[in-house]
């Protein structure tokens, strides 16, 4: 690392102003910044600083993430064996390799489209490179099914960072979370692509790895059965452990609690947040359990689709999320409500989590507006009495 940096620091006068290659500083700055913490942080003052930079929590949140994309690339592999009827005979490595090659692409064009768009942005606008595409880089190909044409994603991540965060004025400002942009645009814009009992299983073999299935082969994810009024035929083992057909980042709750670890661990999430979306989901799940409205036990609601993923992953969102500590706990349990509302009560929307973190997000201001309104009240009645 030394020399790397040795190496670093030799050319960055080309990069400085008067350098040959200047027009190319915001650039250099984001790829020297992303190597290395900066040393400018201030040494007195009113606030306290540590060495750890927006850019290493990032990298902390992608590392949460890496859990969930790492199985699901091996249920890409094991869902194209399952319908194929050769998962006896096919080894673990092989399903996982396949996998990682249905699910590499979209990850390399998520990130060269976001990342060109930002760098490209950042040079128009003489600013220094943003960090906060690395998460959403990573998170938009784990809430997509494996069927996903990549020129969709192309367009997707193109919309949800020109829209949802650079005209808002890029990392801090943006007011939807970018990953759920990207996701509702795909659902809304492309919905043949995103839903249905086609495009949840890759159904080609990919350098002789996998296996081809036949066109007319379908399979639906446990809530899209439900919202056709037909039972989920997996276990509850298999939806903890993530064997069923999904979105390919969002199946396995084992490998998203191992992420929730982290992120809470680093202290990068707010627990607030996290258990509030899940005692708001727990709370609707048992109303429409016990009037009759869903057909399946409550705590299966909690297991199946995203609601896992959105509640670690997205829901936890700093930029976008309530950032009061009272607003943390409502902004939480209405999304996880709002989900189980969403999904329990329009079989158009099976899915639920992603309208719920979309809503969270434009009421986030408004809780913490209320809820700051309300301390300052209750502090003036304190003044008053005295």
């Amino acid at each position: 690392m030394n020399a790397l940096k040795k190496y670093i620091n030799g050319i960055k006068p080309n990069f400085e102003e008067g350098g040959k290659l200047h027009a190319f500083h915001s650039i250099f700055d984001g790829f020297e910044t992303f190597l290395f913490v900066p040393n400018t942080t201030s040494k007195s003052g009113a606030s306290i600083h540590d060495a750890i930079d927006s850019k290493r929590i990032m990298s902390f949140v992608v590392l949460s993430v890496v859990p969930a994309m790492l199985f699901g690339m091996y249920n890409v592999g094991y869902q194209n064996a399952l319908a194929a009827g050769k998962l006896a005979e096919t080894s673990f490595w092989a399903m996982f390799l396949f996998g990682f090659l249905a699910v590499l692409p979209k990850i390399l064009v998520s990130y060269i489209v976001g990342l060109g768009i930002e760098f490209a942005w950042a040079q128009w606008k003489h600013e220094e490179i943003q960090e906060g595409y690395l998460v959403s880089g990573i998170l938009i190909p784990l809430i997509i099914p494996v069927n996903t044409p990549l020129w969709i994603l192309v367009v997707a991540v193109a919309f949800a960072v020109i829209f949802a965060k650079e005209i808002f004025g890029g990392t801090g400002m943006n007011i939807f979370n970018v990953a759920i942009a990207a996701r509702m645009f795909l659902f809304f814009s492309y919905p043949s692509q995103m839903t249905g009992d086609k495009v949840w299983i890759s159904q080609d073999s990919i350098f002789g790895l996998g296996y081809t299935l036949p066109d007319t082969f379908t399979a639906a994810t446990p809530l899209g059965e439900l919202s056709q009024n037909i039972l989920p035929h997996e276990t509850l083992s298999d939806m903890i452990l993530g064997f069923i057909p999904g979105s390919i980042g969002e199946t396995s709750v084992v490998a998203i609690a191992i992420g929730a670890i982290i992120l809470l661990w680093t202290g990068i999430a707010s627990w607030k947040t996290m258990l509030s979306v899940f005692v708001g989901g727990i709370s609707m799940a048992l109303i429409f359990s016990a009037t009759g409205m869903t057909p399946i036990p409550w705590y299966e609601h909690l297991v199946l689709g995203g609601f896992c993923f959105g509640a670690v992953f997205m829901a936890t969102d700093p930029v976008t999320a309530a950032r009061t500590e009272t607003g943390k706990y409502i902004y939480g349990f209405f999304i996880g409500a709002m989900a189980l509302i969403v999904r329990v009560m329009n079989p158009g929307f099976p899915e639920g989590m992603m309208l719920a973190i979309f809503f969270g997000n434009m009421f986030a201001p408004l809780i913490d507006y209320f809820v700051v309104d309300s301390n300052i009240s209750k502090r003036a009645k304190r003044v008053a009495k005295k």
